[in-house]
């Protein structure tokens, strides 16, 4: 076997997390399809390919060969700036997200984790914030009218969301006191207590992070910044060719990103119900080294951790096709006076429960 350091593997991990964050974004779009044709009972993509697999490439070969259009009195350098910032934004929350736990070869052991760092969930909501100027500066440079509403709708929903997710993010905090995704999601594999993740701590809690997923990610019922109904197509109407790609495909990268944090946040990440007996029958029955048993119980918690976020994708997608859009004065009270005050009523039965012994 190819001997690297351990800076070799951590950096292989680094570009299979971009390369999957990519494909998995991809394919998201295919799976967009097939599952509206699925609810709307008629045919999905079935041209490009077996079963419409190669749909995605046909996409990008369409959008790759559109012809590049700059609006009359647009900056372009911010107009090109916009959709940029939005892809690079969507890609770089996913470097923090434990997509496993330690692999280890010869003496060389490293996380199945881009990085590492006690600030993880902290990275993730400052980096999803500068998101929004991704859509901001897109709009705002397009000298569109309806461009420069889709990005002013798309701000104040962000920044009215990402209230209530924060303070629903305190309570998961308060229980596991660090900010380290990995810390988070270690604390919920404790030996015989597979079944108390999170989310059975913080039901209200999840519920809040879920709706205001929907509404940080623009997605239905919350995609008023791109309302074709009202505002042609948001703030991405004077887009074309692969710039409305980028904005296109952010999108389902961070559905992606958001899948996979709430399912360490609340579904116990890459734990998965008997890990533990599991490697120690290997061990005990079987003859297998620790380390290999270890590497194994590993390699199952990643596909568990990928079929929760597959799961989360599938119900992204089927809300989109279930719910009708809100009007925007009932998105905002929604935020502000429904979910922010729900959000300080969990920090404060959590910190009763806390402070009585009750979870800890």
């Amino acid at each position: 076997m190819i001997e690297l350091p351990a800076l070799g593997w951590q950096s292989i991990v680094i570009f299979v997390v971009f390369a999957l964050s990519l494909l998995i974004a991809t394919y998201c779009t295919y799976a967009e399809r097939v599952i509206a044709a699925f609810l709307q009972d008629r045919v999905g993509p079935d041209r490009a390919g077996p079963y419409g697999l190669a749909q995605p490439l046909a996409d990008a070969v369409k959008m790759f060969t559109k012809e590049e259009f700059f609006p009359g009195g647009a900056n372009k350098a911010l107009f090109i700036f916009g959709p940029c910032l939005a892809m690079i934004t969507a890609l770089m929350s996913s470097a923090v997200i434990p997509f496993g736990n330690s692999m280890s070869f010869g003496n060389n052991a490293f996380f199945l984790q881009g990085i590492e760092v006690n600030i993880g969930m902290l990275w993730v909501f400052g980096v999803v914030s500068l998101g929004v100027y991704g859509v901001m500066i897109g709009g705002w440079a397009s000298n569109n009218k309806f461009s420069l509403l889709g990005a002013v709708r798309a701000a104040s929903q962000n920044i009215s969301y990402e209230l209530a997710m924060g303070m629903a993010l305190i309570a998961v905090l308060m229980i596991s006191g660090t900010l380290s995704l990995r810390d988070i999601t270690l604390q919920q594999s404790v030996a015989g207590e597979w079944h108390f993740w999170n989310i059975v701590k913080q039901p209200l809690g999840f519920i809040i992070f879920l709706v205001c997923a929907f509404a940080e990610t623009n997605r239905t019922p919350f995609d008023l910044p791109e309302c074709e109904t009202e505002l042609v197509g948001g703030y991405h109407t004077e887009y074309s060719s692969m710039k409305l790609g980028l904005y296109l495909f952010a999108e389902y990268v961070n559905i992606f990103v958001v899948s996979a944090v709430m399912s360490v946040l609340y579904f116990g990440g890459f734990n998965f119900p008997f890990q533990y007996e599991l490697r120690d029958w290997l061990v005990s029955n079987q003859g297998w080294e620790l380390a290999s048993a270890q590497n194994l119980i590993t390699l199952l918690g990643t596909v568990g951790l990928f079929l929760k976020i597959f799961a989360f994708i599938f119900f992204f997608m089927w809300i989109r096709w279930t719910l009708p859009r809100f009007r925007y004065d009932q998105l905002m009270r929604l935020g502000w006076t429904i979910l922010i005050p729900l959000a300080v009523l969990n920090i404060l039965i959590t910190g009763g429960l806390i402070l009585f012994g009750v979870i800890n």
